[in-house]
């Protein structure tokens, strides 16, 4: 039994999107990202921190995405999404999985500023102007690589594209998608791939984010 607990649009969509891409049976268990229900003894019993993916599995549970992609592809190697220890694109591999947090962290306190504190003297414009240009700095690294080649590895499509990939997804509310054309295409040969379009269609109505865009506030 595979059960992945996920709120929408959080990074749990990340390992509900590679459950479909490798064609995996699960169920989900959906959250809600502002009700404090994730704060509650039993589900952090599951995610000590009270957050998405969580993941039960094999008789246990896992809570951190990119360890969730790398034992994911690691027990069940069928698939072909991860780059196995010994084989030539492993560093890179591992690089970009973690390159995922990299995005994420940048996300985070964008997110934090626009959406968590609802009050605009709690939210700091300059915060926001900053880690929108950090963010796009990050873009820039995955623009030069898939203005090269298609997916993240030469090789092709893998794991690290879902958790990259929805960095990328996110990060279209805080940075033009016309600043990086190539980073754009990449998302476009994303959300075409049929698990992508099964994962969006899982996850549900916005929940954190509800614009389009989120422009910076003026000073």
């Amino acid at each position: 039994m595979i059960r992945l607990h996920h709120c929408p649009q959080a990074r749990s969509f990340r390992t509900l999107w590679l459950l479909h891409e490798m064609g995996l049976k699960f169920e989900t268990v959906r959250h809600d990202f502002f009700d404090g229900s994730m704060r509650s003894p039993d589900f952090l019993a599951l995610s000590p921190a009270g957050r998405v993916p969580a993941l039960e599995i094999d008789g246990r549970v896992l809570f951190e995405s990119g360890a969730i992609a790398e034992y994911l592809v690691e027990t069940r190697p069928v698939a072909g999404l991860g780059r196995l220890p010994g084989e030539e694109e492993r560093a890179d591999w591992l690089e970009w999985l973690h390159f995922a947090e990299t995005i994420g962290q940048h996300l985070a306190n964008l997110t934090m500023h626009h959406i968590t504190l609802r009050e605009d003297w709690m939210r700091s414009p300059t915060v926001m102007r900053l880690e929108a240009k950090r963010l796009e700095k990050v873009l820039e690294v995955i623009e030069r690589v898939v203005a090269r080649h298609d997916w993240l590895l030469p090789s092709g499509f893998s794991a690290v594209d879902t958790n990259v990939g929805y960095g990328v997804m996110i990060a279209r509310r805080f940075v033009p998608p016309t600043l990086l054309p190539a980073v754009d295409a990449y998302y476009q040969r994303l959300a075409a791939r049929p698990a992508f379009q099964k994962a969006l269609e899982q996850d549900g109505p916005a929940q954190i984010y509800t614009r389009d865009f989120y422009e910076v506030p003026d000073v």
